[in-house]
């Protein structure tokens, strides 16, 4: 299935990934990561917090020597070349590991990726082996204080000596994670002035000034800094990816960030679910732990809930991601470039999935605290400084208002452009739309049927919001803002809800329905909710652009498409907490 088709497409469970897939090897990979963030992060967190000098970069010298820096990076470059699933489980694990883990995924990632993916062969062989080995931090310098989500307004100058060898940069960058110690900078200026260009800056290079550490609501173990570049002279050698296409490199090192955000997020909500679970059991009141008490179940089962799904739609991207990567391997494409065209593919997701694990993470964090009452905004325990830490993940990596934006304008785009179909299905609605409905099932029968045909209308009543929405504007839509939200909101609801559903489709597949009865009853509740918000994401949205013949009708199709039966979710919730509270911990 390509990139976004999932609105207009049944997908299939057997072309899914689910992580009840993960090999053994991939445990292996798990584990080794586990333990490292539980032995050696999770003891020193307060040091780490308090940014003791050498204390970061020291773990990571000692992650690097088991590999997990340089994992993603192949094995001629000094890495160890897995996959992107593999990768992705070591984004979960490390997510786990607080603002430490932002400095990891700061290295790994953005700091990493952009000469992985765009340097010459030169410059691959002198800076990635050192990169993989975590001998070399790395920071990723785009942002300035007049240029957040508008990246392409940066004023930071580059300009060509008289003798033709070396840049010379003048500029400010902010937000700079890893900015206190990173050993080199990508950095991003406008050459004459319209040509933005990404250059590699060893940080030892002159006219390099760090600034203060940022005081921070959270993650404040990752160091954070401005960064003042004054007459500093870069050999043209340096120059990342051709001149003037930086915003590619921009771009398409986000679409990945994006993803190990969700896959981060996924690990934090998973680990803070088993935290407010572990607590709930050990706290007493009223004579009883506070587990056995419903709204306290309520909140512990919607916690696992979000997760699980969260977990569901970042796999199946992740396998997307890896078959489409290895499938480009096959036909000549290098392992770097053929990551690099999967996850611009798989764009739309990643937007998808940023907007969905840091909302998630968000929504548990909060529960978190909520859960542990006084104890929760006291600083003794973990909570409210993961409380804090988690708010961040909604700015980072393009707000998710942009990312919002951005789902809903690259599927229009896609269409626009022949690479999605978009305007059969929406024409076939219309017909639809004007038949008579068909009140009878189809013949098909299990424990999915009813959810999968749930689904089917979601994705037609987002066609139906869609495609009005692109005929009553035209060009114009990406102005109407409000109207995209409303869409983009649908977007994720379907596809997460979707991804659940595939997942637990497979286990049945694999195991049998009595071993999925808790999934069932996740997917479930997580659905039956789903609907209700596509509803009123659909009304809200149609409300906003149409009126009189036209709007009636479009709200009673939107009305047709989302319903569904009713599911009693209360004992569905008290079933999975039960689940929770035998294990005292995350459960899925």
């Amino acid at each position: 299935m390509r990139g976004g088709e999932f609105l207009v497409r049944e997908a299939k469970a057997d072309e899914t990934f689910t992580p009840e897939e993960l090999t053994e090897e991939q445990h292996m990979f798990s584990e080794m990561t586990r333990d490292f963030v539980e032995t050696k992060v999770d003891p020193v967190i307060d040091r780490i917090e308090k940014q003791e000098a050498g204390l970061t970069t020291s773990l990571m010298d000692e992650m690097g020597g088991l590999g997990i820096i340089g994992a993603a990076v192949p094995e001629n470059w000094g890495g160890m070349g897995v996959d992107f699933v593999t990768d992705t489980v070591l984004a979960e694990e490390i997510g786990k590991a607080g603002s430490f883990g932002v400095s990891v995924a700061a290295h790994t990632g953005i700091g990493t990726l952009p000469i992985l993916y765009y340097g010459t062969p030169e410059q691959k062989a002198k800076y990635l082996p050192d990169l993989a080995s975590g001998a070399l931090k790395s920071a990723y310098c785009l942002t300035e204080p007049g240029s957040g989500s508008d990246a392409m307004a940066a004023k930071t100058k580059a300009v060509l000596n008289e003798a033709g060898t070396h840049y010379v940069i003048n500029g400010q960058k902010m937000w700079i994670t890893n900015g206190g110690f990173a050993d080199l900078f990508i950095v991003f200026a406008q050459i004459d002035g319209d040509k933005f260009t990404g250059f590699i800056v060893p940080a030892s290079l002159k006219g390099i000034t760090r600034g203060v550490e940022e005081e921070k609501m959270g993650i404040k173990g990752s160091s954070t800094r401005m960064i003042f570049f004054e007459n500093v002279e870069v050999p043209k050698e340096n120059v990342l990816g051709e001149i003037g296409q930086g915003h590619k490199i921009a771009f398409n090192v986000l679409n990945i960030g994006r993803f190990k955000l969700c896959a981060m997020a996924v690990g934090g909500s998973k680990k803070m679910t088993g935290v407010a679970t572990q607590y709930a059991n050990q706290r007493t009141q009223f004579g009883v732990p506070i587990a056995s008490f419903g709204a306290i179940q309520h909140k512990l089962a919607e916690m696992a809930i979000r997760s699980y799904v969260a977990e569901a739609a970042t796999y199946r991207t992740a396998g997307a991601i890896r078959d489409m990567a290895q499938g480009l391997m096959e036909k000549g494409e290098s392992p770097e470039m053929a990551k690099l065209k999967a996850a611009e593919e798989y764009s739309i997701e990643c937007a998808i999935l940023k907007v969905l694990g840091s909302e998630v993470v968000d929504y548990v964090v909060d529960e978190n605290v909520q859960v542990h009452g006084g104890m929760g905004f006291s600083e003794d325990g973990i909570s409210a400084r993961v409380y804090r830490d988690a708010r961040i993940n909604r700015i980072f990596e393009g707000t998710n208002e942009i990312n919002r934006l951005l789902s809903v304008g690259m599927m229009v785009k896609k269409a626009m452009k022949g690479q999605l179909d978009l305007l059969g299905p929406a024409m076939a609605l219309q017909k639809e739309l004007t038949s008579v409905p068909s009140f009878g099932g189809n013949g098909e029968s299990g424990p999915l049927v009813a959810e999968k045909k749930a689904l089917a209308n979601a994705k037609k009543a987002g066609l139906l919001v869609a495609g009005a929405a692109v005929q009553k504007f035209m060009q114009n839509l990406e102005k109407e803002q409000e109207v995209m939200m409303h869409l983009a909101d649908m977007l994720i609801d379907v596809f997460a809800a979707e991804s659940a559903v595939l997942r637990v489709e497979k286990l049945i597949a694999i195991k049998g329905e009595e071993a999925a009865k808790l999934q069932l009853d996740m997917v479930r509740t997580y659905l039956s909710d789903a609907m209700d918000r596509i509803a009123k994401s659909a009304r809200d949205a149609v409300s906003g652009f149409a009126e009189g013949d036209e709007l009636r009708m479009m709200l009673m199709g939107i009305k047709r498409f989302t319903k569904m039966d009713p599911v009693n979710t209360i004992a569905a919730r008290r079933r999975v907490a039960a689940a929770l509270i035998e294990k005292n911990g995350y459960a899925f």
